[in-house]
């Protein structure tokens, strides 16, 4: 596997993958926070797609991505992280709201569980996802940085 970093108003991002689909996206600071493995090769200039994309991000210039992802999970994983990417930039939903889209009701605990484990932040939002009272609830990259990235998207919406 490849890595890059990437400079951003959130702190240095850690991308890594294989040829040109992301498999990691990684914080700077909070609990999800991660350094490469030891057998992950650095390349400076690995993504290229990627890293425009997530400055024309931040810039405020882009809502939605176009990148070749390969996260990992489970099928209920990888059905949560298909249904965080159809939350539409600048909105919020609910663990409860993505449990009842999924015909599982009950399962916001599971919902949240593995929204907690999505592989590519940022580019499947995450972060749009909020408490049932509105609260802004756990956050891999921390809760000030997912403030900061709902921020961006109220403000750019």
């Amino acid at each position: 596997m490849k890595y890059c970093y990437l400079e951003t108003p959130i702190g240095k991002l850690l991308l890594a993958g294989e040829d040109d689909e992301l498999h990691c996206i990684a914080f700077p600071n909070g609990k999800m926070k991660r350094e490469p493995d030891a057998d992950w090769k650095h390349v400076k200039s690995a993504f290229p797609e990627a890293r425009r994309q997530l400055k024309e991000y931040f810039a405020g210039k882009r809502q939605v991505f176009n990148l070749k992802l390969a996260p990992n999970g489970t099928p209920f994983q990888r059905q949560v992280l298909d249904a965080l990417q159809q939350i539409p930039y600048g909105e919020t939903a609910s663990y409860a709201d993505i449990a009842r889209k999924l015909g599982r009701p009950g399962a916001a605990r599971a919902v949240g569980a593995a929204n907690g484990r999505n592989p590519l932040p940022i580019v499947i939002p995450c972060h749009r996802v909020i408490g049932s009272k509105g609260a802004l609830t756990g956050f891999g990259g921390g809760i000030e940085t997912k403030k900061a990235l709902l921020e961006l998207e109220n403000s750019t919406a």
